[in-house]
């Protein structure tokens, strides 16, 4: 078995829908790779890039995904995102501008700051600017 079938759900579509021979993703618990015939487990996905490889194709699929579950089965993974985003899809200055105001508002100790909501904000950012250059 040298591919599995992947579905990636989003709240408004799927997607990507077929088959690869690997991804890549962050979860709670690190960075993952995940082959076929992989252990049934499922996870929690963290903010960060994925990567789909899929046979033939010189370079893999990219998106930024900020959260979600992952379901893998020996043959067949699911990842449920509640927000992901196509490289072609992010708007970089919204993503630079996103992630200088959370940077501000750490510098400045603004009153009443949620300092661990300002680092998810930067580290949100941070993905999305990453992905963004692999179009």
């Amino acid at each position: 078995m040298n591919k599995v079938r992947l579905q990636v759900i989003s709240p408004e579509k799927v997607v990507y829908d077929g088959e690869c021979t690997m991804i890549e993703y962050n979860t709670t618990e690190g960075f993952v790779g995940i082959l076929p015939g992989h252990v049934a487990m499922t996870q929690i996905i963290a903010p960060g890039k994925l990567t789909i490889y899929e046979e033939g194709k010189e370079k893999p699929m990219y998106a930024a995904v900020m959260s979600g579950v992952a379901t893998i089965m020996p043959d067949n993974i699911t990842l449920l995102t509640e927000i992901i985003e196509l490289p072609k899809d992010i708007n970089i200055e919204r993503a630079k501008e996103s992630k200088a105001r959370a940077e501000q508002r750490i510098a400045e100790k603004m009153e009443g700051l949620n300092i661990e909501r300002a680092e998810q904000a930067i580290k949100r950012a941070n993905v999305r600017l990453e992905v963004a250059e692999l179009k």
